[in-house]
């Protein structure tokens, strides 16, 4: 299934488009001035825990300011704060969206669908795609290839067991050199979204063929207010993000804007006032399309497909 490369070292592209982004004619399909998509991180569980066999605590992404891991230890605070994500958090974000008929993509770590199947079928009947988000949320940075490829395939068992069906994108969120090469080889993943390089999706060729990268989002992200965000801050730089790139798409430039959301960050109540101030904005805009990661890949797929040579080069 993998051929191994003896060499990983994917060259780094500056270029990207340039002035050679696609018009306002055949971006989006309906000629739409942006297309929106929401990404709900599905990850509780599958964090740092020495329970998970881990050697130390979590201690990104809670309420804890200056939060460190507990070398050997426990952290029952920051377990805490993450179970709230998957008992109320996830829940309130389903209500949410599935009341405004919004589409969403969840990142679902591997594990923590193992540990609450229950929110994974919810998200299957609410029609939303579920991508895989690594089987831990843990840094893959010196995690070896034969450990996350094993990660990877697990993943995408877990996926197919509790859902019916494998995940098609792929964010794996702390990747290395290796994780791209690692997902082209396993051959069945449609995009990964381990980028932050532009605001269309486009095509690499560094690993031997074509494959669609859609580009995620670290700064429109509640993940930047994880600590000190109350909802107006949020729904502001939001609605600022939107504002410019929906002028962009007024102007024959159409881009796309990736929102990331956290059950334990913003689907606590008053950090999920701003996301719904938000949502009703965006629903009052003409030509903007709410979609999905799954079907913005395969609409560029289909409408933009590679016709480059460069291993190295963005194409269209």
């Amino acid at each position: 299934l993998f051929k191994m490369a003896a060499n990983s070292n994917p060259p780094r592209d500056l270029v990207g488009y340039g002035g050679n982004k696609p018009g306002i004619n055949n971006t989006w399909p309906n000629r739409e001035l942006i297309a929106v998509q929401f990404v709900i991180n599905y990850e509780e569980g599958g964090e740092n825990c020495l329970l998970n066999g881990d050697k130390a605590s979590e201690h990104l992404l809670s309420e804890i300011v200056g939060a460190a891991p507990y070398h050997d230890e426990r952290h029952i605070n920051m377990e805490s704060l993450y179970e709230y994500g998957s008992r109320a958090g996830f829940w309130r974000l389903h209500k949410i969206f599935v009341e405004k008929q919004i589409p969403v993509t969840v990142y679902a770590v591997g594990k923590a669908l193992e540990l609450n199947p229950d929110a994974g079928l919810a998200m299957k009947k609410a029609g939303w795609e579920i991508a895989s988000h690594g089987y831990r949320w843990i840094d893959y940075q010196n995690v070896d290839p034969k450990t996350e490829r094993e990660h990877i395939l697990k993943t995408i068992k877990v996926h197919e067991n509790i859902l019916g069906e494998r995940p098609l994108g792929i964010y794996q969120g702390k990747p290395n050199v290796n994780t791209r090469r690692l997902i082209v080889e396993e051959g069945g993943f449609l995009y990964d979204s381990d980028s932050y390089a532009d605001d269309l999706p486009y095509w690499n060729t560094d690993f031997g063929k074509p494959h669609l990268i859609i580009p995620y989002t670290l700064d429109v992200n509640d993940m930047r207010f994880s600590q000190g965000l109350e909802g107006e801050r949020f729904f502001r730089y939001l609605k600022d993000a939107f504002d410019v790139l929906y002028e962009e798409g007024k102007e024959g430039s159409p881009k796309m804007m990736s929102i990331g959301l956290h059950c334990r960050i913003v689907g606590r109540p008053g950090r999920a006032s701003g996301l719904i101030r938000f949502l009703d904005y965006v629903r009052q805009k003409e030509r903007v399309w709410l979609t999905r990661r799954v079907d913005i890949a395969r609409h560029w797929a289909k409408n933009h497909p590679f016709k480059g040579t460069s291993s190295s080069h963005k194409s269209h």
